[in-house]
């Protein structure tokens, strides 16, 4: 089967293709799953024509966003001769095959696919489906999505619990997600409660007033919220929200300059009141210290990833924290 995901959601695009992923056999995972980013014509004919080595099923991913957005000429869609030979391919796909083309956009570009393209196009004509990422004033369909994810979970939810959930958490699918797995662990068959809610969650409050001192350099009051999240949160946790959250700070702080108010909320999808309340906040922050500040985080994180730090990771990340 043939299946076509674009969008910039990437929590969607990534949970739909671990479905996929499920699928296989786990003692032939390597053989039975291959992934190409934006391969060349005769790369590309190689992997649509990828056979299952043994038995069983073959998955193959093809990320393809170059084919549908870059406007450079060496990375413009393929000719019309080679148009049909990729439709032909494609239409005699083997039964125990399946191909995803994955046109991801990351959320911190300006990126459009460009659906006049003939490859587009033919792309369209199978398994088709768009991931947009949800706006943050959406909460209704956000809300809607918390309830649907809970259900994969077996997590008994009410309207009331999902409206609590995305206020304290926050509209990032991926950070909702984690956070849903945490309430599956305490709820266990129980209904999940505001009070859970309440005491196990990380709060957006708690994590802003920590990056809200982190960013402006006040490292004994960072340093008193962080040893507070600890409680609820594993390091780890709050590196991946802070990484996003100082990323946004540099990103706001560099647009600034460039974009108007508007614009930087669309490019970032956040609301434009919040981009104007962090355009002041950052008024007397140096973009050079925002990038040294994510650089140190990103240097603790991957010391202990990598074995390096004789510390544990919480205190690579106090020792970040007072770089």
């Amino acid at each position: 089967m043939i299946y076509f995901f674009y969008g910039d959601e990437e929590f969607n695009i990534s949970n739909e293709i671990k479905k996929f992923k499920e699928k296989l056999d786990t003692n032939f995972l390597e053989m039975s799953c291959k992934t190409f980013d934006n391969p060349k014509f005769p790369d590309l004919m190689v992997a649509i024509k990828s056979q299952p080595m043994m038995f069983g099923n073959m998955l193959v991913i093809i990320n393809c966003l170059n084919y549908l957005t870059s406007k450079k000429a060496e990375d413009k869609s393929f000719d019309d001769k080679q148009l049909e030979q990729i439709a032909e391919a494609l239409d005699s796909c083997g039964e125990n095959t399946d191909i995803i083309f994955v046109a991801q956009i990351p959320q911190d570009t300006q990126k459009k696919i460009d659906k006049r393209k003939k490859l587009f196009k033919l792309l369209s004509k199978y398994n088709t489906k768009e991931f947009p990422q949800i706006p943050s004033y959406k909460t209704a369909e956000l809300e809607s999505w918390i309830k649907t994810q809970a259900k994969t979970k077996e997590l008994k939810i009410s309207d009331e619990v999902a409206s609590t959930i995305l206020i304290q958490v926050g509209p990032n699918l991926r950070l909702l997600d984690s956070e849903l797995e945490k309430l599956k662990i305490y709820a266990g068959k129980n209904p999940v409660t505001k009070d859970m809610v309440a005491e196990i969650c990380v709060t957006n409050e708690d994590l802003f007033i920590f990056a809200d001192y982190l960013i402006k350099g006040n490292q004994q009051k960072a340093l008193e919220e962080y040893q507070k999240l600890l409680v609820k949160k594993h390091p780890l946790e709050i590196l991946s929200v802070l990484h996003t959250l100082i990323h946004n700070s540099i990103r706001i702080k560099a647009y600034s300059s460039k974009y108007s108010q508007d614009e930087i909320a669309k490019m970032i999808n956040m609301h434009p009141y919040r981009v104007k309340l962090e355009i002041q906040k950052l008024k007397n922050v140096p973009l050079k210290y925002l990038v040294k500040l994510k650089k140190n985080l990103t240097d603790s994180e991957y010391k202990f990833k990598t074995g390096q730090s004789a510390m544990g990771i919480e205190r690579e990340v106090e020792y970040a924290i007072l770089q």
